[in-house]
């Protein structure tokens, strides 16, 4: 549990307080059993603790399916609101509280669908937060719809016969929008991989995206069962700017050095291909964050009502 002590310096006070893991879990994650959801809450608890990151000065937000959970699982400020509204949530609170460490949870169908013009928005704005993708290529909240990620020909509630299109590419469509500073792709069933991803999309200064593979035990329990079993059909993306684990090219013997600034080369990695590729596809540090370009004027209590009415007397009849 957490260890509280504070010490006297000057007249302030120094928070000295150590964090473990559990002083980040809330209440118990009600998901599926086998569901990928419990590895990647277990690695944001990891990195939580990890960075030492005071439970109040953090905020998880999402909107509406099996991922958005999220913040209910999290002892920390969170934000469950509207189906695919996750990012202009996090936006607001951004840039009215830009000190606060910002997290945002989206499903497939919650980012990619109806929500992908806040994720096209969000991309250019490059807000410094981590948004996590927990991509299952299908609705599993509402049960077992074709979702944007669902690979063609594959059966759903919506489409029996087999989902007639073919599926939205997340990490291509993010690396067309201008201001991508931060694009990287990992698997819930690497645990390794997921943590390190995760710390360092965290400590990257702007729009950091991730996109979670995620087994849905229930409705897409196929889908990754080869890659899961079969490391041949996996590739690492490698690089000192990267993602590095020790000792996991033993067991992935497919890598590819990647320079995570190269652009070019980040967009046709991100074609499909036979494996799955993992690591960080893109980074670039010089992209300014929206939050320190626009910044808000501070006002009091009184102040913030006087102007609220100000601007409400504009429209009176």
């Amino acid at each position: 549990m957490t260890h509280y002590g504070q010490s006297l310096l000057g007249c302030g006070m120094i928070d000295d307080r150590h964090f473990e893991m559990e002083d980040y879990q809330g209440t118990i994650a009600r998901w599926c059993p086998g569901c990928g959801d419990h590895s990647i809450l277990t690695a944001m608890q990891r990195l939580l603790e990890e960075e030492q990151l005071k439970p109040e000065n953090t905020v998880f937000v999402s909107g509406i399916g099996c991922s958005s959970r999220f913040p209910h699982y999290m002892k920390t400020y969170g934000f469950h609101g509207l189906h695919g509204r996750a990012l202009p949530v996090a936006t607001g609170i951004k840039l009215e509280r830009p000190e606060l460490h910002l997290f945002v949870a989206m499903g497939d169908g919650d980012c990619c669908s109806i929500g992908a013009s806040h994720w096209l928005h969000a991309t250019r704005y490059n807000m410094d937060m981590l948004a996590v993708l927990l991509d299952n290529n299908m609705y599993g909240l509402t049960k077992g719809q074709t979702s944007p990620t669902t690979p063609q020909k594959f059966p759903s509630n919506t489409q029996p016969s087999g989902t007639y299109l073919r599926a939205l590419n997340p990490i291509s469509a993010t690396l067309g929008v201008t201001n991508a500073s931060f694009v990287a792709q990992t698997a819930e069933w690497i645990p390794p991989h997921l943590f390190e991803t995760l710390k360092v999309a965290y400590r990257h200064k702007g729009f950091s995206f991730v996109r979670i593979l995620q087994r849905c035990p229930v409705y897409t329990a196929s889908i990754f069962e080869e890659a899961v079993r079969d490391p041949d059909l996996i590739e690492l993306l490698i690089h000192d700017d990267g993602v590095w684990v020790k000792d996991l090219d033993q067991i992935y013997g497919h890598t590819f050095y990647h320079d995570p600034r190269d652009l070019n080369t980040a967009r046709a990695l991100a074609e499909p291909s036979d494996r799955l590729r993992l690591g960080i596809f893109y980074r670039n540090e010089d992209v300014p964050v929206y939050e320190e370009i626009r910044r808000l004027p501070s006002y009091t209590a009184d102040e913030r009502v006087r102007t609220l009415n100000q601007e409400l007397d504009r429209y009176a009849v």
